[in-house]
C-alpha cells in the first residue's frame, strides 16, 4: 500500500458541506472525494500524476 501524506485543510463551510454531499452521493469518504476532485482538477489542468493501482475506490489515475 502507498504511504499517505496527511495535512490540515481549511475549507469554507459551504464548500465542506457540498463536498460531503458529493461524497455521500458517490459512496466515498470525504477524504477520498477530496482526493478524487483534486485528481480531476490536475488532469483537467494537464498536470500528470503517476500513481500505482492503490487509488481509493479503484480509481485509475495518471492516464
Amino acid at each position: 500500500m502507498t504511504d499517505r501524506k496527511a495535512f490540515l485543510l481549511r475549507l469554507n463551510p459551504a464548500v465542506h458541506a457540498a463536498m460531503e454531499k458529493w461524497a455521500r452521493d458517490d459512496l466515498r469518504s470525504l477524504n477520498a472525494q477530496v482526493e478524487f476532485a483534486l485528481r480531476m482538477a490536475l488532469k483537467q489542468a494537464g498536470r500528470r500524476v503517476d500513481l500505482d493501482d492503490s487509488a481509493p475506490n479503484g480509481e485509475r489515475t495518471g492516464d
